[in-house]
């Protein structure tokens, strides 16, 4: 690197109608404190997970939650792919809102992420752990924080499209259009493309095309290690945007009107189940690698057979039920297509860790310095305890990884919030109906 150059934290390559923030490179450590960088990234699937009996010989392999507990815990088949991150990992067992347990797992999905109570006819949530941690993050980088889903908007009182909550217990509209999410917070001004950019669209130009004459131009001037970051980041820009280019063309095709009562609905939409999932979560990587933001909701799915992520165990695996009906069919393998489907799902979740594992900041791994929390809001056949969780990356951020904890009901949900909260440097006395922050899991 050159010892008397040193590029501004903010730079940003531009192009004919574009620009593309850069990663955080050797020539700007000077300008960056050296406090690791602390994030937080909240996934759910709805309608729960395969749970059957541990000792169930048949079946048991299907268990979403693994076998035994401590640190001699199995897994199962069903999270087989996140082995490589086991000792960046804690699943949390026993855990559940207390306001949320007598709910259908339905109704409680709506309060994940805040331990709202719905148990009224009056909408009566509260601010998600997501918007916590953003209000007091976000004056260290540009966006506050991503709300994404696969639905986008915010759906409705216990049918929500949304994970996060503002401090007014409002929804916060999710996006889905991975276009507009590209183009909105990969610019430095954010908002619709410009005209010039509109243009450049419609002549099938992508963003690593259009910033390739100020990339070489800033190559030139870079360290070698500079040079190959720069390398990897447009590489990484360029196979997000293809992907997108690829979705575009059922993403963007909005259904014709139609009479559902003459309709099949487990006809599989026309989608890449699996290529959408990655693309998003390929989207989420590099927005914490330019850190353009510290923190991120996404909904892959919203409850009750709502949105076309029911039907996608049809199109990944040729399962002729929707997700939503396999979680309630009590015939004979059952368990295997609800496993084979958490499996499925797991499967594109390992996609996304493994992005962050291979991710670096000036500090290290991007996962080392994010916390991840997996899961749902219902356990299985929709009961509301016992939840689904599993607590990935962090390690930098001192949390000892590597267990399968369990609790009772005397640990509400919330306790696992307020730790994540604090190992994020967000400074709380409490959350929801938290009664502690889980010292034995939050150095």
């Amino acid at each position: 690197m050159q010892k008397n150059w040193h590029l501004d934290r903010r730079t940003f390559l531009r192009g004919a109608g574009v620009a593309a923030a850069l990663p955080m490179l050797d020539a700007m450590r000077e300008l960056v404190p050296n406090e690791p960088v602390r994030r937080l990234c909240f996934v759910y699937f709805p309608n729960g997970a395969a749970m059957p009996a541990e000792d169930d010989a048949r079946w048991g392999k299907w268990r979403w939650q693994p076998h035994g507990e401590g640190r001699d815990y199995r897994l199962t088949e069903t999270l087989r792919s996140l082995a490589p991150w086991r000792a960046q990992s804690t699943f949390l067992g026993g855990l559940s809102h207390p306001l949320s347990r007598n709910l259908l797992g339905h109704l409680a999905g709506d309060t994940w992420l805040t331990a709202g109570d719905l148990r009224g006819d009056v909408y009566k949530n509260r601010v998600s752990v997501d918007q916590v941690a953003a209000r007091q993050l976000r004056r260290y980088t540009r966006y506050p924080s991503l709300v994404l889903s696969t639905d986008g908007g915010v759906g409705y009182k216990s049918r929500s499209s949304t994970l996060s909550f503002d401090h007014a217990g409002r929804p916060i509209p999710s996006e889905h259009r991975q276009r507009l999410i590209f183009e909105r917070y990969f610019a430095p001004g954010g908002g619709l493309p410009t005209d010039e950019r509109r243009h450049q669209l419609q002549r099938g130009r992508k963003v690593v095309d259009l910033i390739l004459a100020d990339s070489k131009r800033l190559h030139r001037r870079l360290g070698r290690r500079d040079q190959q970051k720069l390398a990897q980041y447009l590489q990484s820009l360029d196979a997000v945007e293809e992907q997108i280019r690829r979705n575009e063309a059922w993403l963007d095709r909005p259904l014709p009107p139609f009479d559902r009562d003459h309709v099949d609905l487990d006809v599989a939409p026309d989608v890449d189940p699996a290529g959408y999932l990655r693309a998003m979560y390929d989207l989420i990587a590099l927005a914490l690698q330019l850190d353009l933001t510290r923190v991120v909701t996404f909904m892959t799915g919203r409850e009750d057979g709502m949105g076309f992520a029911d039907q996608f165990p049809n199109r990944a695996l040729g399962i002729k039920r929707g997700h939503h009906t396999i979680t309630h069919d009590s015939h004979e393998g059952h368990w295997e297509q609800w496993g084979r489907y958490d499996r499925w799902h797991a499967q594109q979740f390992a996609h996304f860790v493994k992005r962050l594992a291979e991710s670096a900041d000036e500090h290290g791994s991007l996962l080392d310095q994010t916390q991840v929390l997996y899961g749902s809001c219902c356990s299985t056949t929709h009961n509301a305890r016992n939840l689904p969780l599993l607590l990935i990356g962090g390690s930098r951020l001192g949390i000892r990884h590597g267990h399968f904890r369990k609790y009772d009901d005397a640990t509400p949900f919330c306790n696992l919030f307020v730790g994540m909260l604090e190992a994020a440097g967000v400074a709380v006395e409490t959350f929801g109906d938290a009664t502690g922050g889980m010292p034995e899991l939050f150095g």
